[in-house]
């Protein structure tokens, strides 16, 4: 067994789900559409940079979800499902990991988007085990708007990968051969410690990268 490690915005979808999410909250009215659409952008355009402070991005985020309840929030994301992320998850993704799970390897996605949004989508492409930003929940299942441990982005994500790793009696180590496919440049800590990083739909910044350390460059979409 292999293991075989996966972004998710840009890389498994040709989409930013935490941004798009935003932009749905806003688009149903259920946040104030200029004030929210301000701050989510200022803060996809940092992330883009490389420059973003994931606590901070995050806090945002987690910050907007608890001002709803539980159910509410499910049933927006059924309809977000639908309406922006079906359509998103391309033939294209779906076989590269099937192409793994054919070979027998283990299959996680890595994202820097928190659980309560990416959840539903690593179900949608059969993908049992998530390590994502891991909100605060209360005893009855509503979200407080607060942060468990460390964020899965930059170093944080490596980090996060090794301790999911270890939950399952695994490290880097036990196995021959490790990919992770990722599309932007805060993944290099972790594309560097695997023995097979795979810059996917890459941005400019990592394409350079890649091209210097002699990793291989895949484009699954068009975008």
């Amino acid at each position: 067994m292999n293991l075989a490690l996966f972004d998710l915005d840009h890389t498994l979808i040709p989409i930013d789900s935490d941004y798009e999410w935003g932009q749905f909250l806003s688009r149903i009215g259920a946040v104030d559409p200029v004030e929210f659409a301000r701050r989510n952008g200022e803060f996809f355009a940092q992330y883009q940079a490389g420059t973003i402070d994931p606590v901070e991005y995050l806090e945002f985020a987690l910050g907007t979800l608890a001002q709803f309840k539980r159910a509410q929030l499910d049933q927006w994301h059924a309809q977000f499902m639908r309406e922006v992320i079906d359509p998103a998850i391309l033939p294209a993704a779906r076989d590269l990991l099937q192409r793994h799970r054919d070979q027998g390897d283990l299959v996680a996605i890595a994202t820097a988007t928190n659980r309560f949004v990416t959840e539903p989508i690593a179900k949608a492409f059969g993908v049992e085990h998530l390590i994502a930003a891991e909100p605060e929940f209360t005893a009855g299942g509503e979200l407080t708007g607060k942060l468990i441990g460390m964020p899965t982005s930059g170093a944080g994500k490596l980090t996060q990968a090794q301790r999911w790793l270890a939950s399952q009696g695994k490290s880097l180590d036990s196995f021959e051969r490790t990919h992770f496919y990722s599309d932007s440049q805060n993944d290099i800590p972790l594309l560097s410690a695997v023995t097979h990083p795979v810059a996917t739909n890459p941005n400019a910044t990592l394409a350079a990268h890649a091209k210097t350390h002699g990793w291989p460059i895949l484009k699954l979409f068009n975008d």
